[in-house]
């Protein structure tokens, strides 16, 4: 079989990418934008996006992607491949420079559509040949003004918190005990809890919403219940965060929470709203589907 050349594309030769024809809907990552250069509009780097070329045809692509200020990659957010070229795939992950989480979208109960299935478990088998693997599934959600808007249940208050110090402090407190795969990892990591906290603090930040919707929540005898975050990432309005205190739990406050976050954005004009949680975080799925937020994908984490 001929040798492979991989390498990133340039400003010249962008239009590469749209090479290769995928028509089975996997494949794009967590962000999914269309694919188009800075240069002409778009939100991808040439520089960050990678082709596998086999006589001069695009066998296999992958697509990295950050926002407008971001010096390096946040999400692979692109990566498929001819029928075939599974290992090409897999070449181009490894040669390629640039690491960053995959979360593969695929539509909800994928297992139980044979062609969907055998694309997703082509490209989870070409990244896991590649070094990376599946940390965890999850679910995302899409609120729209079709979906019912939940009345506040009214057992909390709520109140911003200007002070980084004291948001990082409830962070803390709801990572010390988490159902979430991601901020197991990260306390798992160097710095441990405190390093997880920030690294969520970080990502509040990042987002292009104000600080100030940024808000705790309160039981009636004063003590904090836990923290939601209303935000938007790059394609809209999302719920940013969701966590409750250790010592508040077992009350269903991550409903209240939830409700409250959706019904801040929708008082702000939000006409979508995306939302995610893990599989196995029985009890935050339950309040997503008790909120009227259906799942319109799931996802496959891939590190």
């Amino acid at each position: 079989m001929t040798d492979l050349v991989i390498r990133a594309l340039t400003t010249s030769d962008a239009h590469l990418f749209h090479a290769l024809q995928d028509a089975s809907l996997v494949g794009r990552g967590a962000f999914g934008h269309r694919y188009a250069p800075v240069a002409e509009g778009g939100e991808y780097r040439p520089d960050w996006t990678w082709v596998a070329l086999r006589d001069g045809t695009v066998v296999a692509r992958a697509a990295w992607w950050a926002a407008p200020d971001d010096t390096a990659p946040v999400a692979l957010d692109w990566f498929d491949f001819a029928d075939g070229e599974e290992e090409a795939g897999a070449e181009l992950l490894r040669r390629s420079p640039l690491r960053a989480e995959f979360s593969l979208l695929v539509p909800p109960g994928w297992r139980e559509m044979p062609e969907v299935r055998a694309a997703a478990e082509a490209r989870i088998d070409a990244a896991r040949a590649a070094g990376m693997e599946v940390l965890v599934e999850r679910y995302r959600y899409e609120w729209t003004p079709d979906c019912p808007l939940p009345e506040r249940p009214g057992r909390l208050t709520f109140r911003p918190e200007p002070d980084d110090a004291v948001i990082l402090d409830v962070l803390r407190r709801c990572h010390s005990v988490t159902l979430d795969a991601h901020a197991r990892r990260a306390i798992a990591g160097p710095g441990g809890l405190d390093a997880a906290a920030q690294a969520e603090l970080d990502i509040f930040h990042w987002f292009p919403s104000p600080r100030e919707w940024w808000q705790l929540a309160f039981t009636p005898d004063g003590e904090v219940a836990g923290i939601h975050v209303p935000a938007h990432n790059p394609n809209g309005p999302c719920i940013g965060f969701i966590g409750v205190v250790p010592e508040a739990r077992g009350h269903g406050y991550g409903y209240d929470l939830l409700v409250e976050c959706t019904r801040f954005l929708v008082e702000r004009g939000a006409e979508s709203i995306a939302g995610a949680t893990d599989r196995g975080n029985t009890p935050m799925a339950a309040a997503f589907a008790r909120a009227g937020h259906p799942v319109a994908q799931e996802r496959i984490d891939l590190v």
